[in-house]
């Protein structure tokens, strides 16, 4: 495993996280109304080989399995030498952050302290970073986040401070990464969505700001495994509907023919990609078997030619499989 300083917190993380949805058994978004059944056994050893590997840092959020996906990382990795990031779900329970809705009823100070206690007791541990769930800049004057924060560093419940950007829309947060205010930023970042390089990261990279990838495989597509025939027992059913999926793996299998070889699988390659030069301090991926965590863990040791290099970068298909009415 890699190492490297994220931001200007001073932690010391591995290239790649351990991404904790899935674990947790998903999230209630609105336009996803059923969650899963994850396997715990299978969750817990993951856990624990991600951590024999090196990796150290675990991403995940209250909302997850109504706090499931925290006490499992305590569980399992209680005592050890870990950097554990969470998040503070929106009080209205709405993905993305709609820039029409007050901050008061979104992350009211009062409700963003109530929380971070939550995944505090949840962690049974000072949470290492703090991130609120979704961010609009149109709420960057309210000083509700500013003030919580200050008071949670103060308690000691948690160290650093970042927030999670819209799907897709990185620019929803360029006015508080320019201020400097934060520690970090988490972003989807990938092959196909490589739009956070073209201002955010400029941005976050001048004034300090952490970068942590989420979506780094595409929602499993970019690891290169699915067909037009796979199904899905998730809420991916809903994100890669059969025209999509086909779509996809079509565009997949035309990057896998070109640049995977004997020795590097499709998943290794677009992990390395996300934290190769530029590109972010560490990617977050979701791994519910331990046999994933043995393949992901070795992306960061892959090297690209700079022909390689430039023809994952005209691989961008910016597009969202999320609309409001699924």
């Amino acid at each position: 495993m890699k190492y490297t300083i994220l931001g200007k917190t001073n932690l010391n993380i591995s290239r790649i996280g351990f991404g904790a949805w899935g674990i947790g058994g998903g999230a209630p978004f609105l336009r996803w109304k059923e969650m899963w059944k994850a396997d715990d056994e299978s969750s817990k050893r993951s856990l624990e080989k991600a951590y024999e590997l090196g990796i150290n840092f675990f991403d995940t959020a209250l909302v997850y399995g109504d706090g499931h996906s925290e006490r499992l990382i305590a569980q399992v990795l209680k005592g050890k030498d870990i950097i554990v990031a969470t998040k503070v779900p929106p009080k209205n329970m709405h993905w993305p952050a709609r820039k029409d809705i007050e901050i008061s009823e979104v992350f009211p100070k009062d409700y963003i302290i109530k929380k971070a206690h939550e995944s505090y007791k949840n962690l049974g541990r000072v949470i290492d970073l703090l991130q609120l769930h979704v961010w609009t800049d149109n709420w960057f004057g309210n000083d509700d986040w500013r003030e919580a924060f200050e008071e949670l560093r103060g308690e000691g419940i948690a160290r650093f401070f970042g927030v999670s950007v819209n799907d897709h829309d990185p620019d929803s947060v360029m006015k508080l990464v320019e201020s400097g205010e934060i520690d970090t930023i988490q972003v989807i970042y990938n092959i196909f969505d490589q739009s956070p390089r073209d201002k955010l990261f400029p941005q976050a990279r001048k004034n300090k700001i952490g970068i942590i990838n989420r979506v780094p495989l595409d929602e499993g597509s970019l690891a290169g495994t699915f067909t037009s025939e796979t199904k899905f027992n998730d809420w991916r059913k809903y994100y890669f509907t059969p025209d999509r999926l086909k779509l996809t793996v079509d565009k997949v299998n035309s990057i896998k023919n070109k640049i995977a070889t004997k020795g590097r699988t499709m998943a290794q390659i677009s992990l390395k990609f996300c934290v190769d030069k530029g590109g972010a301090d560490v990617a977050i991926v979701g791994m519910r078997d331990p046999h994933h965590v043995e393949e992901n863990v070795k992306g960061v040791d892959i090297e690209f030619t700079e022909q390689e290099m430039e023809s994952l970068r005209n691989q961008r298909w910016l597009r969202n499989f999320y609309p409001e009415d699924i």
